[in-house]
Parts: structure tokens; C-alpha cells; sequence
């Protein structure tokens, strides 16, 4: 069922429509090197092979699963001998180029410099990431999206009428809906949708034990039964989805935060990863506007140690929706960035001397504890003596908003500030 023209290609229309920039390349015969980059399913490959049918140059194909840095160079050598002698292009389609290290990459490089190939790479993985800097400044990235549910149905549909290529000779009955939740299960990718199709039209034909099978709901439950979810816990879909629980829990939205956190652990992600991330956010986001929230995350991040999964699941939702229901505050990030940036751009000054312990005769003879003043003794606990080096005298680091526990604490600063003078 793989499409043969254009015109057959489900989705993706933003980049390869007629007038569209890449499909204009297309029918220029003007290809530059280009990256495409989208989940498995999308139509990396079907569009790499349209490109072939639509150009004069010379295709070649291969995957960077199955080729090493010896291919590489044939490749190239074949790609120069082309251009010398007859003046022709070579369009060189290399599927999951990610899994190419950098020294492969650089295979390419000259190559593509000197105008014998244009390199058409595909990936699932961020090019950012997995594609050499050098390589991916001279190639235009186009990101493909998942298909949606109903361009997911179109391919099915197609598949059940067309006779030459899918199943349109099984004279299948399909039943209302039942479609649609195979494209709901394919979660946009359409190889996934037509492998269910096909694993029930063979179930279906075994049952009716001939043309004319059944494929419903029931029958379709028992072939899908759980989903997989589409995770890289090294790549970017890992950092994506970190990223959306702590900016959910940021903007207090606790129904966000367990869907994110639901993902991540359903897909497999390392437990202890979400908690360390929970008890960072505590302290990062959270403060001392609730300082109740650094003990509920380092508890969640125990008993997730002590228990393990799947029963941690709860004691980390406990800890997700905690914290996006608990009063936010960064002061005590900020606090600590300004501090630290002085703490390397400044003079490091020595402490001052009242600051510092006199544990023998020698000390105490230079002056170290002369004038320090015993917070206790005073008759607010609090002393007008500095604390800090002269040369940051005054300077103030935390400062607590009006939300949560920090107003307590605003309102006890301003007035301890006040006496101190």
C-alpha cells in the first residue's frame, strides 16, 4: 500500500503539496540536501522514494542500520565517478541517518560540499541532536507530523478497497467505529495502522474460514490489547515529557501533571528519574511558599526506592499533584543564581573576622570573634552586626513573595531588616 504518486501520499500535505517549497524542488529537479525528520509512520521513506521516480538523477538507497563507513565510501566513489563522467547527480536516501556516529557522517561531508550527491537523511530523533552540526548547516530539515485519526482511516480505507495492493478481494465487513480505533491505537503512525488491519482481516477470513470475515470491535480488542507507547528514554520524546510535568506543575494545573507523569511511567521511564525531578521542583519552583513541598517530594522519592513500581505510582502522583497545588515561589532559585554569580565574579573577600571561630589564644589575639554578637542575646534575637563581606554590604539575595508561607516570611525579613538599620 505504499503510495506511488504524490497524489496517493495521506498527510504531510504543509511540505510536499503542489507549490509547497519541497515539492517544488521535486518537480524543479532542483533537490538540495535535506533532513526529514518525524515519528516512524509518517512517510519519511515514501517520500524519499517518490523523490526517485521524479528526478533524473541517480538513487541510491540504503539504511544506516544495516551499513557502515565502508558502504559510505563506495557510495561516495560511485557518486564522483558519476558526476565526472556523465555530468549526473546522485540523490543518496539514507533511513535512520541518527545511528550513523560522527565519523560516518562526516563520510558525507565532502560529497556534499562539491555538489556530487544530495543527501536526503531520515530520522525519528531530533536533528539538533543526532545529526553532526556540519552536516545539518548544509541541509533544510522538514518535520513530519504524526497523521491524524482520519487521514489514519483514509489509508485503511484505501487498504479494504483497493484489490491489487491491500484487501480489497477478501470482501471484508467492518464494523462501525472499528477504524477509528485502530487509528486511535496507531497513535499517527500509519505502518502500525495497516499491521493491525492486516493481523484482522486474517483473523477475521480464519473465522469466517473464507472471503466475507467480520472485523468488529470484539475481534480487534483481543489483536491490539495494550498499546505501546512511542518513548526514547535517551532522546528527545524523554526531555519533551519532563519538560510538560514540571511546566504543568509550574502553572498549578494538577490534571496536566498526572496525565504527563501517567505517560512517562507507562512508557517505562525510570521512576526514581520522575522522583529526582519532583524534589528538584519542590525547591526550585515550589520553596518556601510551602516548605512542606521538599519533605512530600523526598518522601514520594523513598517510598518509590522502598516499594518500587508499580505500586510507586501513587506516591508520585501524590507528589505531582502536591506540588502543583501548592503555592509557587522561584525566590529561592533566584536567590541562589545571584548568589552564586557573585560568589564567581567578585573578589572572593576573606570572612570577616567577627564571623570567624577563635578555638585558640593565637586566634583570639588577632581578632577573630572581636565583635561578634550573639543573635540569642538580643532582645528581638536579632543583631544590627553584618554578615556579609564589606564589599557586599546591604546586597540582598532572597526575596520572598506575598504567595503562601514566603508572605510569613516577607513580612519577618522587612522587619528584622528594619532593625538592623
Amino acid at each position: 500500500m505504499r503510495p506511488r504518486t504524490f497524489d496517493e501520499l495521506v498527510g504531510q500535505q504543509d511540505i510536499i503539496a503542489p507549490g509547497k517549497p519541497l515539492r517544488d524542488a521535486i518537480d524543479r529537479d532542483a533537490l538540495q540536501s535535506i533532513i526529514l525528520w518525524g515519528p516512524p509512520g509518517t512517510g519519511k521513506t515514501t517520500i524519499a522514494r517518490l523523490m526517485a521516480t521524479a528526478t533524473s538523477a541517480h538513487f541510491i538507497a540504503f539504511s544506516a542500520v544495516l551499513s557502515g563507513i565502508k558502504e559510505i565510501r563506495g557510495v561516495m566513489a560511485e557518486a564522483e565517478e558519476s558526476r565526472r563522467r556523465l555530468g549526473r547527480r546522485t540523490i543518496l536516501f539514507v533511513d535512520e541517518i541518527h545511528r550513523f556516529n560522527k565519523a560516518q557522517q562526516d563520510a558525507f561531508l565532502p560529497r556534499v560540499e562539491s555538489g556530487d550527491i544530495v543527501l536526503i537523511g531520515a530520522t525519528t530523533e531530533n536533528p539538533s541532536f543526532e545529526v553532526n552540526s556540519a552536516l545539518l548547516s548544509r541541509s533544510k530539515v522538514f518535520v513530519l507530523r504524526p497523521l491524524e485519526e482520519m487521514e489514519v482511516v483514509e489509508v485503511l480505507r484505501r487498504a479494504l478497497q483497493d484489490e491489487e495492493h491491500g484487501l480489497g478481494g477478501d470482501r471484508l465487513v467492518v464494523e462501525a467505529g472499528a477504524l477509528e480505533l485502530i487509528a486511535r491505537f496507531a497513535n499517527g503512525d500509519a505502518r502500525v495502522a495497516l499491521n493491525v488491519l492486516e493481523l484482522a482481516a486474517a483473523s477475521a477470513t480464519a473465522r469466517h474460514r473464507g472471503p466475507g470475515g467480520r472485523i468488529d470491535r470484539d475481534l480487534l480488542a483481543d489483536i491490539i490489547q495494550k498499546r505501546a507507547l512511542v518513548y526514547d528514554k535517551a532522546g528527545e520524546e524523554h526531555y519533551n515529557l519532563i519538560s510538560a510535568l514540571h511546566k504543568s506543575m509550574r502553572n498549578s494545573d494538577p490534571d496536566a501533571a498526572i496525565y504527563w507523569l501517567a505517560r512517562m511511567l507507562e512508557a517505562g521511564e525510570d521512576p526514581l528519574y520522575i522522583a529526582r525531578r519532583l524534589v528538584r521542583f519542590a525547591s526550585e519552583d515550589v520553596g518556601i511558599a510551602d516548605p512542606q513541598a521538599l519533605t512530600v517530594a523526598v518522601a514520594a522519592k523513598d517510598a518509590t526506592h522502598f516499594i518500587g513500581m508499580p505500586e510507586a505510582t501513587t506516591a508520585l502522583a501524590q507528589a505531582a499533584i502536591y506540588l502543583a497545588t501548592a503555592p509557587k515561589s522561584n525566590a529561592v532559585y533566584v536567590a541562589y543564581g545571584r548568589a552564586a554569580e557573585d560568589a564567581h565574579h567578585d573578589v572572593a573577600e576573606p570572612v570577616p573576622l567577627h564571623l570567624r571561630n577563635a578555638p585558640t589564644g593565637l586566634m583570639r589575639e588577632l581578632g577573630y570573634g572581636k565583635g561578634y554578637r550573639y543573635a540569642h542575646d538580643e532582645a528581638e534575637g536579632v543583631s544590627a552586626m553584618d554578615c556579609l563581606p564589606p564589599a557586599l554590604k546591604g546586597r540582598e539575595y532572597y526575596m520572598p513573595t506575598d504567595r503562601g508561607f514566603e508572605e510569613t516570611v516577607r513580612r519577618r525579613l522587612e522587619d528584622w531588616r528594619k532593625k538592623r538599620g
